[in-house]
């Protein structure tokens, strides 16, 4: 990069630079990176000798509006999100402008609520576009770039004209969006921003559909985190998606993806996938033949949005061209039986009649990567083009005989042909042989060691085979636009043939793992039962060596004995049972066979997670806060259908705190009408167990070991009844605690056993009393009477000051 800077009038100095155009993409990704805009100014006419050539804006490229492959992850979806807040709801358009997808929706509440920040975060918001003004959360996708638009563009009427005019609809109706008041108003700001960004929004290729938010289960971040759904926690190792990715194309890795984050809530659509899952996992032979057709369908949905966009280049045609012929194969090799699922998918795995012979007769085998290469187009597929290189043929074929004719005149054997931009061919001679220099030989340029020279006959020929090049490159030019074009309008067949591509994939991808993980399929049901026999964490499993994993059952039911409260040792696996049986849901919900050798999955309406300690200093908030906050937004919003994972509640503050608030939030879970959800609760507070015994929807379970001596072996094995000790002192010791240090913990332990700290310290009659009236006061008699249904805002409002006049009155 090479600085400079250039005077611009009052403005002053202003710096610029040059980049290599080379190196152009990566200095973009940079500037993209850093969450800045960069504006392309391309030439738009051909120099004619007579002052400027005019240039115009082409692209301006940001986080959310990009489509060239160069700063897009092929497994990663990026969009734009358009945020339009009205009263009571917040509209959301979701545009992956690589693909055309525009999604919909509309949610409760404002720009700071819980829901609109998953909501965001799921969606893998890479630019975020709000009105003027207005103000979102620093937490609201914090890694996300913001864009403030003029607040004319979330107009809801301009907004819904915006639509029906690049959809090219009469109505809203048919795109089943009529409804989503604020959800077109953000995504009439999308498309806005789509015609400042010089994207074209093309009706064919924009596909514009509601969100169905109440067709799958949402999953907060403290979920996906704790689960490592994308990623693992500790930054090694592989997470649950890339354990499970075996897609061949990147349409069905950002399917899959999508999919992890989406399980589903409607056991009918549930059963659908599992269906395909089971046809292609029984049928091995025909899953491989299915891999290798599959590998040949590239990115369709990218190269579709490229061609819209006329930026695809020759390459791009050519993989059009090849996943055009590999979809007839996919469709072949997809087993029949699958189920509707299946059968939908390869039905739409066919290309547009003709496209792609079009393409293989225009096309070479292996095309340039730029078109201003030449050499795209395949000899005979356009006569003049044909014409054009015939005519340079034979000043070519004097070019390359030249240097050998004129050796044999000249008697100088070191003399030769050559080429550069600035002075086009030349002939070279040494200095050695000046004197042998025919007299037609004109001097062009001085060397060291050599002249340069032409002849009118070289100059003419010369002319002769650049004039044909640049007219030839200019003719190719014109074929590969119209193979754009055609492509171009064949985005709906295409965009629908990649979805089912996808579909295939990703099926085919799970039925890969189940077989090669020895995975069973679940039975998904509507009830509150979860039963699992010799379940397994799929990612600790993978970890240890073949057979070393130690499988667990589970049993919850939500109508009977829906909570579990686990104790046993540090290190004996709480946790990673706890994880796994989450794990196992939330694989079943997706469509997918689960590490289990049975499992029966009521629907989960929602999975919540409170796993692991961790501060959030960006937000000011503690570990404990952090941890409470979370188990706050768990019993607010939990329901009976929700699977609840909760670790250690409580540690992080003192001991009779902590088991107070643990005690308590089993209760609530347990008794509250409201909740009564499966929980699987691990604590270290072995008085816990003691809830089994009063409450008769809790019962214990812990973690096996076998103590000998001083020495503990723990057997990671699940079993009925609760524990009484957490072997804490000898985890120490494996832990390399100095042996001095874990002698004096065990006296200390001992002597804390002996004084019963935990226990009451008085009696219960020492108990104090609350000085409470004998009898209720009359304002409380009508309180338990008044009917708070029936009773009006305003009659409320009044009935509160009549209450609190007479409770002042002496």
């Amino acid at each position: 990069m090479a600085l400079t800077g250039r005077a611009f009038g009052n403005a002053g100095r202003l710096p610029m630079c040059g980049v290599p155009v080379h190196a152009l993409p990566g200095y973009l990704r940079r500037l993209l990176d850093a969450g800045q805009r960069a504006v392309l100014w391309d030439q738009v006419e051909e120099p004619n000798g007579r002052g400027l050539v005019r240039r115009e804006v082409t692209r301006v490229l940001s986080a959310g509006m990009v489509l060239e492959d160069a700063f897009l992850d092929p497994a990663h979806a990026v969009r734009c999100v358009a945020l339009a807040p009205l009263p009571g709801r917040v509209g959301l358009a979701a545009l992956e402008v690589s693909t055309g997808d525009l999604q919909l929706c509309e949610l409760a509440g404002g720009l700071e609520t819980a829901a609109l920040a998953e909501e965001c975060e799921r969606l893998a918001a890479a630019e975020l576009l709000l009105p003027e003004g207005c103000e979102a959360p620093a937490t609201l996708v914090p890694g996300a770039v913001r864009t403030s638009l003029p607040r004319p563009l979330f107009d809801t009427a301009r907004a819904a004209e915006r639509l029906r005019e690049a959809t090219g609809t009469a109505s809203l109706r048919g795109l089943g969006v009529e409804d989503l008041h604020a959800g077109c108003a953000a995504a009439g700001a999308a498309l806005a921003y789509c015609e400042r960004s010089r994207i074209a929004v093309d009706g064919g290729w924009l596909r514009v559909r509601p969100r169905a938010l109440g067709a799958v289960m949402r999953l907060d971040p403290p979920t996906r985190r704790n689960l490592e759904l994308l990623g693992p926690l500790g930054g090694s190792g592989p997470g649950l998606l890339q354990l499970v990715d075996r897609t061949k194309t990147a349409m069905g890795a950002r399917l899959l993806r999508s999919r992890l984050q989406e399980p589903l809530i409607e056991v009918a659509a549930i059963d659908a996938r599992l269906d395909a899952v089971a046809a292609l996992t029984a049928a091995r032979d025909g899953r491989d033949r299915l891999g290798a057709a599959l590998s040949g369908v590239r990115d369709l949905e990218r190269l579709v949005g490229r061609c819209v966009q006329r930026l695809a280049s020759p390459r791009d045609l050519a993989a059009v061209r090849a996943a055009c012929e590999a979809l007839p194969r996919v469709a072949a090799a997809t087993p029949a039986g699958g189920g509707a699922v299946l059968a939908a998918a390869a039905a739409g795995c066919a290309a547009p009649e003709g496209l792609a012979e079009r393409l293989a007769a225009v096309l070479v085998d292996d095309p340039p990567a730029h078109a201003r290469d030449g050499g795209a187009v395949r000899p005979g597929a356009d006569p003049e083009l044909d014409d054009l290189l015939a005519a340079g043929e034979g000043a070519r074929a004097y070019i390359a005989g030249l240097e050998e004719e004129e050796r044999r005149r000249t008697r100088i054997r070191s003399l030769r042909v050559g080429y550069n931009r600035v002075f086009g061919y030349y002939l070279e001679v040494p200095n050695a042989h000046r004197d042998l220099v025919p007299a037609d030989y004109v001097r062009k340029q001085t060397l060291v060691g050599a002249e340069r020279y032409i002849t009118p006959a070289l100059k003419e020929q010369e002319t002769i085979v650049l004039g044909v090049r640049e007219r030839a490159v200019a003719r190719e030019l014109e074929v590969l636009e119209g193979c754009t074009a055609l492509v171009a309008g064949h985005a709906p067949a295409l965009l629908a043939a990649a979805s089912c591509v996808a579909e295939i994939d990703v099926t085919r991808g799970l039925a890969e793992t189940a077989d090669e993980l020895g995975w069973a399929r679940p039975d998904v049901d509507g009830t509150t039962v979860l039963e699992i026999e010799a379940g397994r964490h799929p990612l600790v499993e993978r970890s240890l060596p073949t057979g070393a994993f130690v499988a667990n059952d589970c049993a919850l039911d939500g109508g009977t004995t829906p909570i579990v409260i686990l104790t046993g040792p540090n290190m004996a696996g709480k946790s990673t049972y706890l994880r796994q049986v989450a794990l196992i849901a939330l694989l079943a919900q997706v469509g997918s066979y689960v590490p289990a050798r049975r499992a029966r999955i009521g629907v989960c309406d929602r999975i919540f997670t409170r796993v692991g300690a961790h501060d959030d200093l960006a937000a000011g908030l503690s570990t404990f806060m952090v941890e409470m906050t979370e188990t706050a937004v768990i019993l607010n919003t939990a329901t009976p259908r929700s699977l609840v994972i909760l670790d250690e509640i409580g540690r992080g503050t003192s001991t009779y705190d902590g088991m107070s608030i643990a005690q308590a939030v089993v209760e609530h879970l347990g008794e509250a009408p409201q909740l009564r959800c499966r929980t699987l609760f691990a604590t270290h507070y072995h008085e816990l167990t003691a809830l089994a015994g009063r409450l008769q929807r809790v019962r214990n379970a812990r973690v096996e070991v076998v103590e000998e001596g001083e020495s503990v072996t723990f057997l990671h094995r699940i079993v009925e009844g609760g524990a009484d000790r957490s072997y804490g002192i000898h985890v120490a010791r494996l832990a390399g605690i100095p042996g001095g240090v874990v002698a004096r913990a065990r006296e200390l332990l001992a002597e804390l056993e002996s004084e019963r700290p935990l226990g009451p310290r008085t009696p219960p009659s020492a108990q104090l009393a609350l000085p409470l009236p004998a009898t209720p006061h009359p304002v409380v008699e009508e309180l338990g009477r008044i009917d708070l249904d029936g009773l009006t805002p305003l009659a409320a409002l009044n009935k509160l000051a009549e209450w609190r006049q007479r409770v002042s009155a002496p």
